[in-house]
């Protein structure tokens, strides 16, 4: 029975058997009995690699420990709110804190959090924050809500996701979107972003484009 620990890029927590290319944590989200009560518990969403010198990783949901959750791939991550975890993805977040300072100025990782969290969040009801924007505006990489289904930004395309990979695409429609991937995140892409230490799109995401 797979664990409630894949994350869409609504940053929901589904339970699926597929194996995500991206790891990372919000903090404790399970009880002693590791079912999720929460859907986070500290603001510093964190993606980092599936393996880090050496570091055992099961058995998953230890009691009182951090929440073990997997992506699809950093795309997805972003999507849901996380950035590049600090200690095990050192090069990828020193460029992040510098794309982040260029477009948004103070680039520290507690006023990272803070944004982040204020764009993913509404805080009146801590249901998930949308936002609207141009289709033509969005990057690659990017995830809207469109047909009610999250889908991913590839040229001009939108593949939708599953847990395992992206399915075949569909033409980039024009006018208005929803933006599934926080704002600020958004423009890191825009900017130019390219991990290093993890994938930034799901092999299959080339395979549903058609090469793109």
């Amino acid at each position: 029975m797979p664990l409630r620990n894949r994350v869409t890029p609504l940053g929901e927590l589904v339970a699926d058997p597929a194996r995500g290319l991206v790891y990372g944590n919000r903090g404790c989200l399970h009880d002693a009995e590791g079912r999720i009560v929460r859907p986070w518990q500290v603001r510093r969403w964190i993606a980092c690699r599936l393996a880090f010198r050496g570091r055992r990783r099961s058995p998953l949901q230890r009691p009182g420990r951090f929440t073990e959750l997997f992506f699809l791939d950093e795309a997805t991550a972003l999507a849901a709110g996380h950035r590049p975890c600090a200690e095990c993805r050192r090069a990828d977040y020193d460029r992040f804190r510098t794309l982040w300072r260029g477009l948004h100025g103070e680039s520290g990782a507690d006023t990272i959090d803070a944004r982040l969290h204020a764009e993913r969040v509404e805080p009146a009801t801590r249901t998930r924050r949308l936002h609207e924007a141009r289709f033509a505006d969005l990057p690659n990489g990017c995830f809207v809500l469109h047909d009610g289904a999250p889908k991913l930004v590839l040229g001009d395309l939108l593949l939708p996701w599953s847990a395992g990979g992206y399915g075949r695409g569909e033409p980039r429609p024009g006018g208005r979107a929803t933006l599934v991937t926080p704002p600020s995140l958004a423009a890191v892409l825009h900017a130019g972003w390219e991990p290093t230490a993890v994938p930034l799109l799901h092999p299959t995401a080339h395979l549903a484009s058609g090469g793109k």
